[in-house]
């Protein structure tokens, strides 16, 4: 946890006004942040970056049954849950973990339990269920081909081609005929905007409520910004700006700098994603794909695991 978690203290400047609490609405009209113990807080200039939440897209019994992954403490509980699901099982009757997303946090999660499986000698079978045709869905094949081997190799049952329909306390109904019993249902398959964000008066995503911004973060209000998964940002092309961490730390840079210059009246920076390439862990394993001044397109090992 002290390796996850970083004090406020420790980031903050000493000008800086830090309140913990719960944003539960903004009014743009009176320029007020409304939170849910404290009183509202006014503003000049808003920067929004409230991240987001899991979209569960209507799928029944998944919101009610599945455990999710947005913060340390859902890490925390399914580790828990894995845990005592283990307890409980044998080597002729083992945990069942499905996993629902083959995205990034869908393959990071299937290989730490796999992880966690072989250094406790833990009788768990592992699941990750894909709608799509394959394992981290529109990237490049290359690197899709090297991530299913690597889960592959890590004893990890891969169903692509087939989305979840339903889910009730005990199993996983995929498709028109296949199900999955399970004892811990993890569902990383898909963000949407936070619930506090679906009355804001500013120009939104109509599905996911994320908010749409310029490349210099300006939304349709010139005193609000918006950042990370809270928004859709503009790109050159017709694709936003990838909700990941590698962009978010980009974009913080340029936005922080934009607020102070929409406060002196400046112009503002227009901000464009360079993506120097990805890395996807597999447990302790690693695969990497299109990295910067790097001549092989994707590759494992040592090499991708120290990036």
């Amino acid at each position: 946890q002290e390796n996850i978690a970083i004090p406020v203290h420790e980031i903050k400047q000493p000008s800086t006004a830090f309140i913990q609490d719960e944003v539960v609405g903004i009014d743009t009209d009176a320029r007020e942040v409304a939170l849910a113990d404290s009183a509202a807080v006014e503003y000049d200039y808003l920067l929004v970056g409230l991240g987001s939440q899991t979209a569960f897209f209507g799928i029944d019994g998944l919101e009610e049954h599945a455990l999710t992954l947005k913060s340390l403490d859902d890490a925390l509980n399914i580790h828990d849950n894995i845990q005592q699901a283990a307890r409980e099982a044998s080597t002729n009757d083992p945990a069942q973990v499905v996993i629902g997303g083959a995205g990034l946090s869908g393959i990071q999660t299937a290989g730490e339990v796999a992880e966690f499986r072989d250094e406790h000698n833990a009788p768990i079978d592992i699941h990750l269920v894909e709608g799509l045709d394959q394992v981290l869905p529109n990237s490049d094949p290359e690197l899709q081909g090297a991530l299913r081997k690597r889960l592959e190799a890590a004893d990890v049952n891969i169903k692509c081609g087939e989305f979840i329909g339903e889910v009730d306390e005990e199993t996983v109904y995929i498709g028109d005929e296949d199900e999955l019993d399970y004892d811990v249902l993890v569902w990383t398959g898909g963000i949407t905007g936070r619930d506090c964000m679906q009355d804001v008066d500013l120009d939104k995503d109509e599905r996911n409520h994320r908010v749409h911004a310029e490349g210099n973060f300006q939304t349709e209000d010139e005193r609000v910004f918006a950042i990370g998964d809270s928004a859709l940002i503009d790109q050159p092309g017709d694709q936003p700006a990838p909700p990941t961490a590698q962009a978010a730390w980009q974009a913080a840079e340029v936005a922080g700098e934009n607020l102070a210059r929409a406060a002196r009246g400046q112009p503002l920076k227009t901000w464009t994603h360079k993506d120097k390439g990805t890395v996807v862990s597999v447990g302790e394993k690693a695969v990497a794909h299109d990295v910067v001044n790097v001549p092989v397109e994707t590759f494992g090992g040592l090499p991708a695991k120290l990036l």
